[in-house]
């Protein structure tokens, strides 16, 4: 696929993070969202692309854009399937709280997991600790390894979980075991993928979250080398009949990032607001800046993207 594509990814979720920015703060995490939402597909209707949404808003019925099995782009060659979350976080978006960020990632035609919206158990990491982790493992096991593989002690590393009440074991044995705990409200996302960044102060990502989040995680992580297991997590036999429905037949099994994305992936995000991995959207008159973080999988090129924009010469932001 024509590497140009990574660019264009940027734009996308630029221009997500740029509608959605103006809601942050505001309480209304529903009009954040629709912002994004709409800004997300008006971009992608114009990139050269027969693209297919994977992943996306819900269901047909149920999301009016961006919905799974929707057709975007112009229609002309490559055939790509897409995953997105104009805004992961859309709760912390409308409180104004960090980690907030618009983002995307394209394959060949079948090269996501169709993961229906559901839970996924997770553990990520970057690079330096690639090969360590094991999801049937405990914590305390996951943690003294990924400390050996990165060259440091327990105490050292610093391991992110949604803060909810499913977590409260993990959190008490990852205590124990001496590592360092971030507990966030929303958007696992970013923070899977700072654990491959150096200098973001993550190390690892565990716990429960959610299956379509998994697959970007994925991608993105695939693109940097780094690791990650995750396996569904079924709550009702309607999950399961529809898993059915998108493929999938091993309710067990533990699918790791080359099983989640597979081919030439692309990924981008933009942050909305501050986070470990991106900084938000910051204005200044007349215009605002963005920060992205842009990669393939192909060539392992990640980019981190500062850019101005210019609001005389984008009407509608």
């Amino acid at each position: 696929m024509d590497r140009n594509l990574a660019l264009e990814l940027a734009r996308v979720t630029e221009a997500a993070a740029l509608a959605c920015a103006r809601w942050v703060g505001k309480g209304d995490k529903m009009a954040a969202d629709e912002a994004a939402t709409n800004a997300m597909r008006r971009t992608l209707g114009a990139m050269q692309i027969s693209g297919t949404v994977v992943i996306g808003e819900g269901e047909m019925d149920e999301a009016p854009m961006l919905y799974i099995g929707e057709k975007v782009g112009s229609g002309d060659s490559p055939e790509v399937d897409i995953a997105v979350d104009p805004l992961e976080g859309t709760s912390i978006c409308a409180k104004g709280m960090n980690g907030a960020i618009a983002t995307i990632a394209l394959a060949p035609r079948g090269g996501f997991l169709h993961a229906p919206d559901m839970y996924m158990e997770k553990i990520a990491v970057g690079p330096s600790a690639k090969g360590a982790i094991d999801i049937n493992a405990s914590p305390t096991e996951n943690v003294k390894r990924v400390a050996e593989a990165k060259g440091c002690r327990p105490e050292d590393l610093t391991v992110v979980l949604l803060d909810r009440p499913r977590h409260d074991k993990i959190v008490h044995e990852i205590r124990k075991a001496g590592a360092r705990i971030h507990l966030i409200t929303d958007g696992d996302v970013a923070p899977a993928i700072a654990a491959a960044v150096d200098g973001s102060g993550v190390d690892m990502l565990m716990g429960i979250g959610g299956a379509p989040e998994g697959v970007l995680a994925a991608a993105a992580l695939k693109c940097m080398d780094g690791d990650m297991q995750g396996r569904l997590v079924f709550m009702t036999n309607e999950e399961r009949d529809r898993s059915k429905k998108m493929g999938i037949d091993d309710f067990d099994r533990v699918y790791n990032a080359g099983d989640m994305a597979q081919g030439d992936v692309f990924f981008a995000a933009t942050g909305v607001t501050n986070g470990d991995l991106l900084k938000g959207v910051r204005y200044f008159a007349g215009g605002a800046e963005t920060h992205t973080i842009v990669m393939r999988s192909k060539s392992r090129t990640v980019r981190f993207i500062e850019s101005q924009h210019y609001f005389d010469s984008k009407p509608g932001f």
